[in-house]
């Protein structure tokens, strides 16, 4: 039995190894729980991000890590395999198809015990461990068993489906099992947890929807805008897009919509930066993704762009955390049109980017985000003339509606969000 009065469990630890050294992971998830960690002598649980690598506990800035190990066979199955070809398209309403194999199904179990171990491990008698994420739905049933002292919390930051299409997975009264260990739930929208106790009512829960760490959005100097706009040809309208290149981000969608838009003379002088960091891309579908984007940028470019003045300017690769405050300050119109998405804190982030209310926010209303953001200009993704419509709404905004979305983000913070989770846990 450990002495951390409080456990974060999740799949990854929240630091990545550049060099030879760590440094802590981007993302409102380390900065919310960083503070509670220290306060109440915590600790985190997760995987360190290299396969076949065995790691003693260690202290990353003031925060106790224990390492779990996986090795190429767990990545493959556990990973690859249940967590992202499985669960991640059946929770995203079948936009792929998920494959259902037993043997990762198995893999899934077995690193889920090592994650529900190393926990029970860590804990102090009568801790509260608080697992994140679809990855670790098993861990919650088998840490109870394992310590019937713990208080247990879980949080899902993806959407959970209507129950016909959960009953399609084999192994839904396992997974059920599994979360059945917690003491309480949380969910990013109530359409989720809804759908969820369709399932059923034993278990507490509650809708929690994260938030992003207003510290992390740092004022652009203009200059810097100055500088970015010019680059890309000084445009009456300058478009973002920022997304992991995943399927579910709808990335394509508001290309055809702008190519449409282009072809109809109703943009002229605009200029489309899509940021799009790599993601899973041993992954069939998503190898399929990035070639139907990347065909799309070039047929746009080819049809309406010029020497020296593409229409769409691509980044496949990560950009610095402090680099995008700067895309963000400099965008007139942000365009986020997830065909699904748990929350999207990349349109909080924006909104929080736009303090004097300049700016637009084109949000698809399939987003989690859409709850609370509801004065974007609202698409839907499926429906080409829907985005159409939105983009052009947002070249001529009404500030009244980003003030408001930036009234509600200050407020509701990812600190609020932990805060409330952990009360109500």
């Amino acid at each position: 039995m450990g002495d951390n009065a409080f456990v974060v469990v999740a799949n990854r630890l929240p630091v990545d190894r550049v060099g030879g050294r760590y440094e802590v992971s981007p993302g409102g998830l380390v900065a919310a729980l960083a503070p509670v960690l220290r306060s109440r002598e915590g600790c985190w649980v997760g995987w360190p991000g290299d396969v076949g690598v065995e790691l003693e506990p260690f202290m990353f800035n003031g925060i106790s890590l224990v390492p779990v190990a996986l090795d190429q066979e767990d990545f493959e199955g556990f990973y690859e395999g249940f967590s992202n070809s499985t669960l991640w398209p059946l929770y995203h309403d079948l936009i792929v198809t998920p494959e259902y194999k037993q043997e990762w199904w198995e893999r899934y179990v077995a690193v889920n015990e090592k994650f529900a171990r190393a926990a029970a491990g860590a804990a102090a008698h009568g801790a509260t461990v608080w697992v994140q994420d679809y990855q670790l739905q098993l861990v919650p049933g088998m840490l109870k068993a394992l310590r019937p002292d713990l208080t247990i919390g879980f949080f899902l930051h993806i959407p959970f489906p209507a129950p016909a299409l959960f009953q399609q997975l084999p192994w839904r009264n396992e997974v059920l099992e599994g979360l059945k260990g917690c003491d309480l739930i949380g969910f990013q929208r109530h359409a989720d947890e809804d759908n969820f106790r369709l399932l059923t009512t034993e278990i507490r829960t509650g809708t929690f929807p994260i938030s992003i760490d207003l510290g992390e959005i740092e004022a652009a100097p203009e200059a810097s805008i100055r500088n970015l706009r010019e680059r890309v040809g000084d445009p009456e309208h300058l478009l973002l897009g920022v997304d992991r290149l995943d399927y579910t981000k709808g990335i394509l969608q508001r290309l055809l919509a702008i190519e449409s838009l282009l072809e109809e003379g109703k943009l002229d002088d605009i200029a489309f930066i899509q940021l799009a960091t790599p993601s899973r891309e041993r992954i069939e579908h998503y190898r399929t993704t990035r070639r139907e984007v990347e065909e799309a940028i070039g047929r746009i470019n080819g049809r309406f762009g010029d020497v020296g003045r593409p229409v769409v300017h691509y980044v496949h690769r990560s950009i610095p955390r402090e680099q995008l405050g700067t895309y963000y300050a400099a965008a007139d119109i942000m365009l986020v049109t997830p065909f699904k998405d748990g929350m999207n804190l990349v349109a909080k982030e924006y909104v929080a980017a736009h303090p004097g209310g300049d700016g637009a926010l084109v949000l698809s209303e399939f987003a989690g985000a859409a709850v609370e953001l509801h004065q974007a200009y609202l698409c839907n993704p499926f429906d080409l003339e829907s985005v159409k419509d939105a983009i052009m709404a947002a070249t001529e905004p009404d500030p009244a509606r980003m003030r408001q979305m930036h009234d509600w983000v200050v407020e509701h913070d990812v600190a609020a969000w932990a805060r409330a989770f952990l009360e109500a846990l």
